[in-house]
């Protein structure tokens, strides 16, 4: 939220007096929607919100034939404080973004290992692809002539994080892929995860039923 607070705040103040339909279009020309998580549903609360809470200024309200009234609004000196504050704590700040697939990751166990080994391998490919695509932006005309330089800065860092997380990707696969234990052998069964044999044990054999008082395996990570 902090992040959505400091780009409404900092488009208001490059362009105001500017309509909430404005700012709108003006994220989601950006993409904010996708790398800052800006839901569009949410500017036009989010600038009511800001405006009840003394950041933004109500300046006039406007209403074009059967079109739904347009708010014009401008910074107040308390808004640009906090805008400035709200700035210099994402530029100074090492806040790791929330990723899903961490949460996923951390039950590798629960996945057979050729499911995790083939997952991780089309993430990377699909990681690549879009590294690809914005690779080919970064060349486009699109960036270069039209788009303030910081536009294709950040392109290299999202590029440059693409490319560490599709290797790392590949790393973990092969690493499944050759049996390596998911827990330290001293733990591996203790705690109700899953014990992992090395690779041999991958290899097809006829296994012998289970004696009734071993722990049982689940999600095929044998």
């Amino acid at each position: 939220m902090s992040a959505t607070r400091m780009m409404i705040l900092g488009l208001v103040k490059w362009m105001q007096p500017v309509h909430g339909y404005d700012v709108r279009r003006e994220l989601l020309s950006w993409g904010a929607d996708k790398w800052a998580n800006v839901q569009p549903g949410s500017i036009y609360h989010a600038l009511r919100k800001l405006a009840q809470d003394g950041l933004l200024r109500e300046v006039a309200t406007e209403q074009v034939g059967a079109r739904p009234a347009r708010t014009t609004y401008e910074i107040t000196p308390r808004g640009l404080g906090e805008f400035e504050t709200l700035l210099r704590d994402l530029w100074w700040g090492t806040q790791q973004p929330a990723d899903p697939f961490v949460a996923a990751f951390a039950f590798l166990p629960a996945l057979p290992r050729p499911e995790a080994v083939a997952a991780l391998r089309s993430r990377g490919q699909v990681i690549r692809a879009g590294v690809e695509s914005m690779r080919a932006s970064m060349e486009s005309s699109w960036i270069r002539d039209s788009k303030p330089v910081g536009v294709a800065w950040t392109y290299e860092l999202w590029i440059a994080r693409g490319e560490a997380e599709a290797d790392w990707c590949d790393r973990v696969a092969d690493r499944i892929e050759a049996g390596a234990p998911y827990l330290p052998e001293g733990l591996a069964g203790r705690d109700g995860r899953i014990a992992v044999e090395p690779a041999a044990a991958l290899a097809p054999t006829q296994e012998s039923e289970p004696e009734p008082e071993s722990p049982p395996r689940v999600g095929g990570n044998a």
